[in-house]
């Protein structure tokens, strides 16, 4: 199966997590389904300047984000850190994260939440 881009759904999530701003996600699959039931979640994140995605526990899944473009604050289960362009963030199952972009530039990342 291929999916085109111009076939991704787009969605835009205000205050995603009790973040800041308005998050857009460009989905990449229609459901878990797609992943075999695996997971629920393969997407491409958008945080324009300001923008974040606020402090969340993942109980009974996992998130990993592969940061395309851009710098972020990332928040990993309470520590916070920088990550930038060509960085991995995993956060496990049992753990929390949130992530926000500080900068005047356009932050990207794909993310993938997968089931414990």
């Amino acid at each position: 199966m291929i999916r085109k881009a111009d076939e991704f759904r787009i969605e835009y999530k205000e205050h995603m997590r009790d973040g800041d701003g308005t998050v857009q996600l460009t989905h990449f699959i229609t459901g878990p389904a797609e992943l075999e039931d695996k997971g629920r979640l393969f997407a491409k994140i958008t945080l324009n300047p300001g923008c974040s995605i606020g402090y969340h526990v993942h109980e009974k899944d996992a998130e990993l984000f592969y940061i395309l473009t851009g710098t972020a604050e990332y928040n990993d289960n309470g520590e916070m850190r920088t990550v930038s362009a060509g960085d991995v963030t995993i956060c496990p199952a049992g753990t929390g994260h949130g992530i926000a972009n500080r900068t005047d530039g356009v932050v990207e990342l794909v993310a993938v939440i997968v089931y414990k």
